[in-house]
């Protein structure tokens, strides 16, 4: 087996296309022969068969030598190179012939487990049939021009190795799943394995190592380009296939103490009901909502890159509109036209496919946060709340009490105007109740410092306890009219608080605590505003227009003419290039397929037709009320069905026999490619955002922990903001850092609400750090170390020499017991070895010279206690190390 990892050629001939992959070292290649004489149809030649790089080289070689045009004829000769890429997008065709659209050029974002992530910088698409046989039509360039309006360079992400399309919870559960060994495919023969692979033991005559590979299906939902591949994937092998997901990617580097943690965001949009802001609202009769992203943030220890060895952990978290029949009339020029309900749905239908979908992928319990106006003047939000309560209410009748739909109202947009309270105060109360609920997901059990730092959270947390360790079971979904600005937030301090129980379930941190003002909770939210800014720009055409520090009340006054100018290039995108926009993603998505049959796209009034499948057919399988649910769903739960390893779900993965040395698992050569010259000064994880460099402060012996509360002035980016800006922010956050008593309960359904929280407020004013010594220069350069004192630490004043009086006692003592015991009568001077040379049978003692012998010394006073103070020249050492270091 091999991936199509590297750079693939496309070489042209008048009548035909080869499309040569191979894999990063260049040592495999397959061939694909695409026949340009079909005018209309797709033509495709896929003879599965592994070549080496002289095998391909003498195909080539054979092609163009049999392929050159007679001496003397006008025209090009033999083969051309058309075109290098990276992938393929996949196969469109419009009124006239297919299209390949192929990945040009490529940007590596993250790294997750050895597995590189990369964004799509730029693409090619081609026109297969030559001039020859091509059948012109009017309106194929407009088409064209509709398709492109999809910006495949922004935010589209692919990887060769790695499932982007499920989260990491299904990934690693996938790799524990019982398989058969012998419905497998075999591994390569062994003249196969001479040429191409590198297994060092084939020349010594050891066994080959033969590990057993798992594959799955990508899910579909989150798979942008699943209709481009669908004409090729039963005729081309897999490893041509390669899936794209559209949303978010980025990972930035947290250092704690010199031990780096990578913080991956990843936000996946659904495929399912897709378009811009006002044309895409609520569900469809599948039960697919407008907006529907899924986020998952994952931390792991980057000190060990293994799935298998290495500790990682992920949480996830949805957004969504609400799955009602609604709309929103845009004739009208109006910044917020009216809501209307479509459709009457007394029975929640449209509802209970929407959340069969979630069970189904998630499990229990699932979260609804909705943050919908509940209080106006005019009804206009809260007509979405009058009708989704009652909608929860008649589906949590027919569940188990345990697996019901838990349901809390909040009115964020209220409770931002009022000046008694705290907004990210309730939602860090809301948080906790959550992430307690549904745990999150972690491949290692319990450490030992949590036995030695035990913390109350961590018995209440949920999820469910397996032998490798802990899986999410349910999720929170969000949702406001827009599912941007308050939902952004709202799932910032949702990731907050689960990323401090990630970052206490790998032992970083002493409890499950984090602060705003520390370099950890800056780099998230960083992630987190990247994060809404690009859907933002996806589904409402504009940056967010309120972010974090906003609702902190933090936010500088120039961050207000800000706003304005993003409200008015939101109205301004949603009244103008919307319609243009949606065009463009129908006709990518395959959801509108021109044909000489039908009008053109342009031409319909409407696309609800297109979206919604029961209005061009009557449905023949009506789906209960009463049992909404999929079968053998509720037997699995709180677990996920889609990860339990049943019979059904085990169809949908395959298993294969491969090389232990195959670049197909061998992550240490895709990571670090020893076959290529790279400089460490290019490679992704230095060019990547780190928290010492980018945002611990430049001074030298300020605390270098990543947890430690800071004022905006001593953050490491405060030196490109100014002094003054940042004076202006301090000033504020005092006035506003008293927190509020929280509101009064919530509308809610089940007893989950939020009133077990009340004393985690207690712990916020303290640091969640080690108990690490502390340095702080002064302003006159001199060093003042706080310590805590030898007391405290071990009930006693080691530090302190003894009295003259009580030394000499001792030493007196010791004389007398020394030259008393019996051991000193029985010394002799027998010499160490009675060799005069080193030979391999002995070896004479080495020579100690006065300074190490003092270094060997101070090593083994601190271990017994007696810490001697650091000398000037040992704190010049260590500024020096810090300025090379970090600065």
């Amino acid at each position: 087996m091999m991936k199509i990892t590297g750079l693939s050629h496309l070489f042209k001939w008048e009548n035909l296309y080869f499309l040569v992959g191979s894999n990063h070292a260049q040592t495999k290649h397959r061939v694909l022969k695409i026949d340009r004489t079909e005018p209309k149809d797709l033509a495709i030649i896929d003879d599965k068969h592994v070549y080496n790089q002289q095998e391909v080289r003498e195909l080539l070689g054979r092609l163009d030598l049999g392929n050159r045009t007679k001496m003397g004829q006008k025209g090009s000769s033999g083969l051309s190179r058309a075109v290098s890429a990276y992938g393929i997008v996949g196969f469109v065709r419009f009124l006239e012939g297919y299209y390949l659209v192929l990945i040009t050029k490529r940007r590596k974002m993250a790294d997750i487990g050895g597995h590189s992530i990369y964004k799509i910088e730029d693409t090619n698409m081609i026109y297969i049939p030559n001039d020859s046989v091509r059948v012109t039509h009017p309106d194929e360039a407009r088409y064209s021009r509709i398709f492109q309006n999809v910006d495949l360079s922004s935010n589209f992400y692919f990887s060769y190795s790695y499932d982007l399309s499920h989260s990491l919870q299904y990934n690693l559960t996938l790799l524990h799943s019982p398989c058969d060994p012998g419905t497998v495919e075999e591994v390569h023969t062994r003249s196969s394995r001479q040429q191409d692979s590198f297994d060092i033991f084939e020349d010594e005559g050891l066994p080959t190592q033969v590990f057993h590979g798992l594959q799955s299906e990508p899910y579909a939902k989150y798979v942008w380009n699943g209709k481009l591949l669908e004409r090729v994937k039963d005729t081309v092998h897999p490893d041509w296939l390669m899936y794209i997901i559209h949303g978010f990617c980025g990972q930035s580097k947290l250092l704690i103490y010199g031990r780096p943690v990578h913080v991956t965001l990843i936000a996946r949009r659904s495929s399912k009901f897709a378009g811009t802001r006002f044309l895409k609202r609520g569900a469809n009769c599948e039960g697919d909502v407008a907006n529907e992203v899924e986020t998952e943030q994952i931390i792991h220890d980057a000190s060990v890159m293994s799935f298998t060895a290495g500790s990682y952990s992920s949480y996830v978290q949805v957004r969504g509109s609400v799955p009602l029949y609604w709309s929103q009339d845009i004739s009208t020029m109006m910044p917020k036209p009216p809501i209307r309900l479509d459709q009457a749905d007394p029975y929640a239908h449209v509802a209970a496919l929407h959340f069969d979908q979630m069970l189904q992928r998630f499990g229990s319990p699932i979260i609804i946060l909705n943050l919908v106006k509940k209080r106006e003047k005019r009804k206009h939000e809260k007509i979405l709340s009058e009708e989704l309560f009652p909608a929860v209410i008649n589906l949590n009748q027919f569940l188990p009490p345990e697996h019901c739909i838990d349901y809390i109202a909040w009115d964020m947009a209220r409770y931002t105007k009022s000046k008694l309270y705290n907004v990210l105060d309730r939602l860090s109360m809301i948080a906790e109740n959550v992430v307690k609920r549904t745990g999150f997901f972690i491949n290692r059990s319990d450490f030992f410092c949590h036995t030695l730092r035990p913390d109350e959270r961590w018995g209440d947390l949920g999820g469910s306890l397996t032998s490798s360790g802990r899986v999410q079971t349910g999720v929170l979904r969000t949702n406001c009219v827009d599912c941007l600005d308050r939902t952004n937030t709202a799932q910032f301090m949702v990731g907050k608080c689960a990323l401090a129980y990630q970052l206490y379930a790998l032992g970083m941190i002493d409890k499950p605590k984090l602060q705003f003002d520390t370099d950890c909770v800056r780099l998230f939210e960083e992630l987190y505003e990247d994060h809404g800014d690009t859907l933002s720009l996806q589904y409402g055409g504009s940056q967010l227009v309120h972010r974090v520090k906003t609702y902190r009340k933090i936010a500088p006054w120039t961050q207000h003419s800000k706003d304005i100018m993003q409200t008015l290039s939101r109205y301004y995108s949603n009244a103008f290039s919307d319609a243009d926009r949606q065009d463009a993603i129908n006709l990518f998505l395959q959801v509108y397929q021109p044909s000489e049959s039908k009008p053109h796209l342009w031409e319909l009034p409407t696309d609800f037709y297109l979206h919604q499948r029961n209005s061009m057919a009557l449905t023949h399988d009506r789906r209960s009320y009463t049992y909404w649910w999929s079968e053998g769903i509720l037997s699995y739960l709180p677990l996920p069905y889609d990860e339990v390893p049943c019979e059904e779900n085990m169809k949908k993965v395959g298993v294969r026999r491969v090389n232990r040395y195959d670049e197909s698992i061998d992550t240490y050569t895709e990571f670090f490619k020893p076959y290529e010259l790279t400089s460490f000064d290019d490679t992704f994880c230095i060019a990547m955002t780190n928290s010492a460099r980018e945002l611990m402060p430049k001074t030298v012996g300020v605390d270098p922990s990543p947890f430690t509360v800071r004022k905006p002035e001593e953050t490491g980016k405060s030196a490109v903001i100014g002094a003054k800006s940042s004076k202006e922010e301090t000033v504020v956050q005092r006035k506003t850092a008293a927190s509020a008593p929280p509101p009064p309960s919530e509308e809610q359904i089940s007893s989950s609400s939020e009133d077990d929280s009340e004393d985690d407020r207690d712990d916020d004013g303290s640091v969640s750090q080690r108990s690490t010594p502390v340095k702080l220069l002064t302003e006159s350069g001199e060093s003042d170390f706080l310590q805590q004192s030898m007391r405290e630490t071990y009930g006693l004043n080691l530090a302190a020499l003894p009295a003259e009086e009580d030394m000499l006692i001792y030493e007196s003592l010791a004389f007398v017991l020394f030259f008393t015991s019996p051991s000193y009568l029985s010394l002799s001077s027998v010499p160490v070895s009675c060799f005069t040379t080193d030979s391999i049978y002995e070896v004479s003692s080495p020579q100690v010279d006065r300074d190490n012998r003092e270094v060997f010394e101070g090593h083994v006073l601190t271990g017994l206690g007696q810490v001697r103070s650091l000398c000037r020249e040992d704190i010049l050492m260590y500024r020096e190390y810090i300025k090379n270091r970090y600065m």
